[in-house]
């Protein structure tokens, strides 16, 4: 077993909307981040996880992800699954969210995309 307290992730920004904490695990089957998003991320285009699939639960808020063939709706209590290499972003005004990857995420494997 292990864990990781709140105070030891490691906190990041990807952007001046978006701001996560990561719970890294040294099983590197998969981890977890937790992100608040307040506007649209990214600014433009989209993200990609071109190794991961990413299982995300929306902990709180609401809105919108669009993917290249159309978007859905989520709000408090949703549960969201993004395939690996698939082409995404985020609108909402507020939320935050539970990400869970596998296998776990690394930056080299997350690109945006036009």
């Amino acid at each position: 077993m292990e864990i990781i307290k709140k105070t030891d992730s490691v906190k990041m920004s990807n952007s001046n909307v978006c701001e996560v904490s990561e719970y890294s695990f040294k099983n590197k089957n998969m981890d977890l981040g937790v992100a608040t998003l307040t506007g649209r991320y990214p600014e433009k285009g989209y993200c990609v996880n071109s190794v991961s699939n990413e299982l995300v639960y929306v902990l709180k808020g609401s809105g919108v992800v669009y993917f290249k063939d159309g978007a859905v709706d989520f709000s408090e209590g949703d549960s969201i699954l993004i395939g690996s290499g698939e082409k995404y972003y985020w609108d909402t005004e507020y939320c935050k969210v539970a990400l869970i990857c596998a296998p776990a995420w690394s930056p080299e494997q997350y690109e945006l995309a036009e």
